[in-house]
Order: structure tokens, then C-alpha cells, then sequence
């Protein structure tokens, strides 16, 4: 298998997507994660940029990556300056990162209003930037900034541009399309002509995904001779993100025959992509392609039957090749071979009989507006009643919220729950800042010296949605919960045209689920 070389420029590309901000010691993180993931290059930023940089640079030095090469990144000299003279092109030449990847421009629109120099000074600038950087003892990559756009407005200009490079010493020529413009075709078609062009230059490509076509672009250029592949992790980045190297490299490895990182290593793809969603305090995106939660997820009947009979019938790979999972969705659009399959996950027998029966009130709860796929917690009690296996963690008397309003700006909520456990009623008043914390805490307050399983269920996310609009107030809510044990996650789902009955279900819900996992789970070690 032919090598493409991975370049990820998550840690300076993609910090720039809006909200996203990490900590010196979460960069770190990511860096020695994708190290041992095996990337080739990881891009760190502009060594000297801001204090923040520059604790990153000498944090990242005292690291061993193996065989993964740490790159700073920086832009040529500055017009009229030898690159002697210039502070940052000194700052790169002087730091630990054996690679240096250079940006120049290339296109003339850049050098009318942004450098404001002629053609001429351009290419100078470009090749005695790299000239001294190699003369430095540095590997350097050249990216040509806006290189697609330079070409479509005059092509034998934005070659020159990577010619100059060439024979300054650059180890890798990157055309980029910066704006994120270029179509597949237009891509490929321009890649094959600077190869042609330029027949012993090693070539990268850089895409970004402003027209939905990054992943696509950087596979069609490799498809025409890069060899290496610039992005970031979940595709990370400014406006619309960066070519995601998620999706990039099992489509090179598993698709196109081409070798990426170690072939043992492709099957923790699903979770370096989690990783850092997760270090950036970001939600993973459940329909990513490959690592999503719902990339190999079924929810027609026809689909699954077809699954059940053979996966190729609707799935593209392996989902364990990353290191995925296949997921039968219930809903109104199930058939028989869905409540089979998820009955079998949680350890349950349906006959037909029971099928049936599951299936006609899972229809009817969700045309009332329940929404199963994403409450597996709702689901399998649901199963369970339908089949006669349900035990409750215990039976409801009663409870009660009461929220006052004080004149001083003040509102204080108050829940009491009356509830019979082990043959014995409990009574248990707790305060919250609101109608479902308050709820939640009471239940805890009850049960907590007789289920100490309580105490790990941590509610981890809570939206409410409003299903008729048209109804105003009167309208019926669904409330979806999240929680987690710190071990697993699952979801939990309540209907109803009062917001707090329908809190109230799924809180019951995900805490009886929590509670039963925890104990099979200790019953099992």
C-alpha cells in the first residue's frame, strides 16, 4: 500500500473555530493522543505568536511523540526584510520543531490588498524564507495559500509561485484551497496539471469545507498524486471547518488502498474522534461519518431486516473497522427484526406474540410524541412491561412541587415525594433550584440508605421540547434526559402536556435504568 503522509493542523487551524478555546495542558492532550494514534505531523502554531504559544512550544518539547514530527507553523518574511532580520522567521529557525510549514501567497488579489508587493517580490519572498529555514537545518512544507484561486485567475503565475518553492529546498509543495471554493473535479483537474508541471515535487493538499466538499477534494487530489493529506480532527476550523482527517483516512485506507497511520491503530478512530470532542468541550457529533453514534444506525424495518441478512445490504463497512458500533433504532418505523435485535442487546426473549405487542404501543406512544431512538433507558422498560418482566424500584404515593416568587427577586422551589419501598412508605422534602432539581433531589433524599446505586447516576443533559406549538401553553412537552454512572451513559424520555409530570417520567425512568445497569453490572464482576 502506497503511503499518504497525515498532517493535522487541529491545534492551530482548528482552534480557530468560534467557542473553541484549550488549555496548553488539553493541547498536549490531543498532541500525545494523535501521537499514539500514529499521525505523521502534528502542526503546534506559530511558536511566537502570543505567551500562550510559547508555553505550548516548550511544553511540546519536553514530550517523545515517537515517530509523530511536531510542526510550527509561520508565514514568509515580511516585504523589504531579509528573513535574517525578521523576528518571527528567526522565532522558527530557533524552535525544537524540526519541520516548518510556510504559507506564502499566490494569488494576485493577496498581493494587491493584503502584502501589497509585486510578483516579483512575492517569489522572493517565498524562496529566501524557505532558503534560510533549510539552511536552518529544517524540513519545510510550503502551503500555497489560496493556490486554486490563484490558478483559476492565472495559472502560470501560481505555478511559479510553487516552482520557486521547489528550488528553494521545500520538502512538500501544498496547494490550499483556503476559501473552500473548489469543486471535486476542479481539484483534481488543477492537481494533475501542477503534477505535470512540476514531476518530481512531493505534493500535499489543503481543503477547506466552505462548499461541503473538503473530505472530497482531499481525496481527489490524492487520487491525482498528494501524498499528503493537511485537516483536523472532526473537520475543526474557521467558518465551516477543515478538511476532516476523521473522515479522510479510513475512506484513503479502507477505500482506496492507500496506507495511512498503522493499520492496527484505525480501530481506535472512533474514540480519538470522541477524545477530542470531548477535551474541547464539545458534543460529539452523532451523524459523523465512520465515528457517529448513528453511522451505522437502522431504524426502517426494511433496513434492518436487510441488516439482519446481511449488513453489506446497508452499511458501507465494517463499523468495527473504527472502532464503531451497528445501532438498531426503535421507532414507529420498526418492524419486527428491530425489537428482536434490541430485545437480544439487553438480554431479553420476545416471541412473536410480544413482538407484536411491543410494536403497537411503541406505535402508539409515538404518535403521542414519545421519540424512542434516543432513550434506550424508556425503551427497554418499555419492553419489559410489554412482556411481563418489569419490577419497579418503587411504587409512587404522591409528589408535589411548589416554586414561590418572593418580592425581592428571589424564587425558591420545594418538592416533596411519598413513595412506598420494601413495603415501607417514605416521605422526603428536598429544595432545588427548580422544579426538576428539586424532584431529583427529594427522590435521592428518599432512597438514598436503601439504593446507594443513586448516588453515581449523574443527570448529564436536559432538553425540553414543545411538540404543537399551536396549542400555546397547553401544548404538549417531551423532555429528554441524559445521565451517566460515570461507566455508561443512556437516555431517558417523558411526554406530557405538563412539563413537570413529563420530567418526572424520565427522571424515574433513567434512575430505575441507572440503578438495575449498576447491579447487573456488580452481579457480573
Amino acid at each position: 500500500m502506497e503511503q499518504v503522509f497525515i498532517y493535522d493542523t487541529t491545534l492551530r487551524d482548528g482552534m480557530q473555530r468560534e467557542g473553541l478555546s484549550l488549555s496548553v495542558g488539553e493541547q498536549v492532550a490531543i498532541a500525545a493522543r494523535m501521537a499514539e494514534f500514529g499521525l505523521h505531523y502534528i502542526e503546534a502554531g506559530f511558536p511566537e505568536s502570543n505567551p500562550k504559544y510559547g508555553e505550548l512550544f516548550r511544553s511540546l518539547e519536553q514530550e517523545d511523540f515517537g515517530d509523530t514530527t511536531v510542526a510550527a507553523f509561520g508565514m514568509t518574511r515580511r516585504r523589504g526584510m531579509a528573513p535574517a532580520d525578521d523576528s518571527a522567521m528567526r522565532g522558527l529557525a530557533e524552535c525544537f520543531a524540526p519541520v516548518i510549514t510556510i504559507v506564502g501567497k499566490t494569488w494576485d488579489l493577496h498581493l494587491e490588498v493584503v502584502t501589497r508587493v509585486n510578483r516579483a517580490e512575492n517569489l522572493a519572498m517565498i524562496s529566501e524564507s524557505i532558503d534560510f529555514l533549510v539552511r536552518q537545518g529544517k524540513e519545510v512544507i510550503y502551503d500555497a495559500e489560496h493556490f486554486f484561486d490563484a490558478y483559476r485567475a492565472h495559472p502560470d503565475y501560481a505555478l511559479d509561485c510553487l516552482r520557486a518553492a521547489e528550488a528553494a529546498g521545500a520538502a512538500w509543495l501544498t496547494p490550499c484551497d483556503t476559501n473552500g471554493a473548489t469543486l471535486p473535479s476542479e481539484v483534481a483537474r488543477i492537481v494533475r496539471a501542477v503534477r505535470e508541471a512540476l514531476p518530481g515535487a512531493r505534493l500535499g493538499i489543503h481543503t477547506h469545507n466552505d462548499a461541503e466538499c473538503a473530505v472530497a477534494n482531499s481525496l481527489a487530489a490524492v487520487e491525482e498524486g498528494a501524498r499528503m493529506v493537511q485537516g483536523t480532527l472532526n473537520g475543526y476550523g474557521e467558518r465551516c471547518g477543515n478538511a476532516n482527517l476523521v473522515s479522510i483516512m479510513p475512506s484513503l485506507t479502507l477505500k482506496m488502498g492507500f496506507a495511512t497511520v498503522p493499520e492496527e491503530r484505525l480501530d481506535e478512530l472512533t474514540e480519538l474522534s470522541h477524545f477530542v470532542a470531548e477535551t474541547a468541550n464539545l458534543r460529539p457529533d452523532d451523524w459523523a461519518a465512520y465515528v457517529g453514534r448513528n453511522a451505522f444506525a437502522h431504524k426502517g424495518g426494511m433496513h434492518v431486516a436487510g441488516v439482519l441478512a446481511d449488513e453489506r445490504t446497508f452499511e458501507h463497512i465494517d463499523p468495527a473497522l473504527v472502532g464503531n458500533g451497528r445501532n438498531m433504532l426503535p421507532s414507529e418505523l420498526s418492524g419486527r427484526g428491530t425489537i428482536v435485535a434490541k430485545a437480544q442487546e439487553m438480554g431479553l426473549t420476545v416471541d412473536d406474540g410480544a413482538v407484536r405487542g411491543i410494536l403497537s404501543r411503541l406505535k402508539e406512544l409515538e404518535h403521542y410524541g414519545y421519540h424512542f431512538e434516543v432513550a434506550d433507558a424508556s425503551f427497554q422498560l418499555l419492553v419489559e412491561r410489554e412482556i411481563g418482566v418489569y419490577e419497579p424500584l418503587f411504587e409512587l404515593e404522591s409528589f408535589r412541587v411548589i416554586t414561590e416568587k418572593r418580592a425581592d427577586g428571589r424564587v425558591e422551589t420545594e418538592a416533596t415525594v411519598k413513595l412506598f419501598h420494601g413495603g415501607e412508605r417514605l416521605v422526603a422534602t428536598a429544595e432545588g433550584n427548580g422544579p426538576v432539581h428539586a424532584l431529583d433531589s427529594a427522590l435521592r433524599l428518599a432512597l438514598a440508605d436503601r439504593v446507594p446505586e443513586i448516588d453515581a447516576i449523574e443527570l448529564v443533559n436536559f432538553k425540553v421540547r414543545i411538540l404543537d406549538e399551536g396549542q400555546g401553553t397547553a401544548a404538549t412537552t417531551r423532555v429528554l434526559l441524559d445521565s451517566s454512572d460515570g461507566h455508561d451513559s443512556w437516555g431517558a424520555i417523558g411526554v406530557s402536556e405538563n412539563i413537570i409530570e413529563a420530567s418526572w417520567e424520565a427522571l424515574l425512568d433513567s434512575i430505575e435504568h441507572g440503578v438495575r445497569r449498576m447491579a447487573m453490572r456488580r452481579s457480573s464482576a
